[in-house]
């Protein structure tokens, strides 16, 4: 535990079991940490990809795992084995929410799927985030981030602006969907606050990241028969993008009227304030390639310095573009504090990213470093009432692991 006089979070003296995998079951976990929960990982004895991939300094301990499971306690255990399966159970018996991404079919032969951890611990939440609804032809097959924006309809809507589908360089499925976990499992928290009840959740990621993309695109087909063509003219425009400037790019994104007519007099074209084919949000609409074709023509003729200065002066959106590899550069997010540098006990200096949610009474924080596989084993099974000979029984057998003291130099 980090020692920085924190106050407890929202979630303090909630208790999280993590049994997922690689992205949206771990992040969702960890926004719960983050929130103030204790969260239990429960993870094989290799642990999963996000783990072990690439950089790293340690085996096991990925620059992805430090900020995806950091707010955690790692017990990894073997639930194939009755021993291990037996221990799982037992860290369950005393928590308030199960997170996993397994597919059911797993948990149902591992006997840990929702029927046999309620059957035990009625009052549990147990969330089921899976890739498809347990009542559709879909059902029960794999799910991957990839397949989930190709038929979810994203990587069509790419394809509406490039002319053939893409995928978008982000896990941005399993990141949308495990803040919907962390939403589903908030809202059965305040449920069962209220009444005492635990409940089963199935979150599907496919009918999540539909519905996700519908909100904005589907537009004229919400009308049954519709009134018009399917999606949001200004979105599939080839020319909503970063405009090039005179030394670099920015995101010019006059909206308003306002915007509009104060955009076209500071760019030397007052005739277009009048113009019937840009006079209000409709006509923008329908005129949309011609209307962001002159944000073109008239962007190189300014610096990105220059645009924002003069942007900001009248209150239209723009933003230089960000290189990502260069974030702690810009001065905003330098000065709030989004990176921060703090020392790891095994892992040594890395970066933290925290929350962009900041709560005046129970702040989001950075409470436990990520853990390494197992760091809490004999910790989290002293905790569920088992006796140190059968820990140790169970770490000889291999039915569990714990991770060794840290050890920068190993």
């Amino acid at each position: 535990m980090l020692d920085h006089g924190m106050p407890p979070g929202a979630l303090d003296g909630i208790r999280i079991i993590d049994l997922s995998t690689i992205m949206m079951g771990p992040l969702a976990a960890r926004i719960l940490g983050d929130l103030g929960a204790d969260v239990i990982r429960i993870e094989s004895l290799a642990g999963d990809s996000s783990r072990n991939g690439q950089p790293s300094r340690h085996a096991g301990m990925s620059g992805l795992s430090l900020n995806l499971q950091r707010n955690k306690r790692s017990i990894a255990l073997d639930l194939k084995q009755p021993e291990g399966r037996a221990a799982a159970l037992d860290v369950m018996r005393s928590s308030d929410v199960v997170v996993s991404n397994m597919r059911r079919s797993a948990l149902d032969r591992l006997g840990l799927g929702p029927g046999d951890v309620r059957a035990v611990v009625p009052q549990l939440i147990y969330c089921v985030a899976n890739g498809f609804g347990s009542d559709g032809p879909y059902a029960g097959l794999p799910a991957y981030d990839d397949a989930i924006q190709a038929g979810s309809g994203l990587a069509w809507l790419v394809g509406q602006v490039h002319g053939e589908p893409g995928y978008l360089p982000s896990i941005v499925a399993d990141k949308v969907c495990g803040m919907a976990v962390a939403q589903a499992v908030l809202a059965a928290l305040i449920h069962r606050l209220r009444t005492g009840e635990g409940q089963t959740i199935e979150l599907a990621m496919l009918e999540t990241m539909v519905a996700f993309n519908l909100v904005d695109h589907q537009r004229a087909h919400t009308f049954d028969p519709p009134l018009g063509e399917f999606g949001y003219d200004r979105l599939l425009t080839p020319y909503r993008r970063p405009f090039r400037t005179a030394d670099g790019w920015a995101g010019i994104i006059p909206y308003t009227d306002q915007h509009w007519h104060d955009f076209f007099t500071m760019a030397g074209l007052p005739e277009l304030v009048h113009d019937p084919r840009f006079v209000n949000h409709n006509a923008r609409i329908a005129h949309v390639d011609e209307l962001y074709r002159l944000i073109d023509e008239v962007a190189p003729t300014l610096t990105t310095e220059e645009w924002l200065r003069r942007c900001a002066d009248l209150s239209i959106p723009a933003m230089a573009v960000l290189d990502l590899s260069r974030v702690e550069d810009d001065p905003h997010l330098a000065a709030v504090g989004l990176v921060q540098h703090v020392e790891h006990p095994s892992e040594g200096a890395y970066r933290h990213v925290r929350d962009g949610v900041r709560f005046e009474r129970s702040p989001m924080g950075l409470r436990r470093h990520a853990p390494r596989i197992g760091e809490h084993t004999r910790e989290v099974l002293s905790q569920a009432g088992w006796a140190p000979d059968r820990i140790e029984q169970l770490l000889a057998s291999g039915g569990a692991r714990q991770a060794p003291p840290a050890d920068r130099g190993e």
